[in-house]
């Protein structure tokens, strides 16, 4: 079973862990950021950007700003990470044929995948980032 995430939503994760592994309230600057998770430094403020419009971080400009997290990292999930920087899929394809289920909308495995998918979207919705900062420490 394979569960990938785009570029975006990679450098997503991983910039959010670097804000909630620094001390609270303090800013990291791209360049930092980029270094300590192995960003390109190029490609993360596009990154930062959507992380910010998604009210996760905020930004300041000049020489001692960069972000920081908006709220604690204990109350910033997994999921709102990846549902900022993951685009939505609308039509879920069917497992069995690659497109929509059949006519009755449902195949044979229509129901255990829906329920599969429930259920990590709630494992993610109750993992913090504090406690994977805590995982890693």
């Amino acid at each position: 079973m394979r569960l990938t995430f785009t570029r975006q939503g990679d450098y997503a994760i991983r910039a959010m862990l670097a804000l909630a592994s620094a001390e609270p309230g303090s800013w990291l600057s791209v360049t930092r950021i980029s270094a300590a998770m192995g960003i390109p430094e190029r490609i993360l403020p596009r990154v930062m950007r959507t992380l910010s419009a998604a009210d996760l971080v905020e930004a300041r400009t000049g020489r001692t700003g960069g972000y920081r997290l908006t709220r604690p990292a204990a109350s910033i999930t997994l999921l709102d990470v990846i549902a900022a920087a993951e685009p939505a899929t609308e039509v879920r394809a069917c497992v069995l044929r690659g497109g929509p289920c059949g006519l009755d909308g449902r195949c044979a495995v229509h129901d255990v995948i829906d329920e599969a998918r429930g259920a990590l979207e709630a494992r993610l919705a109750d993992t913090s980032l504090a406690d994977l900062t805590h995982r890693a420490g």
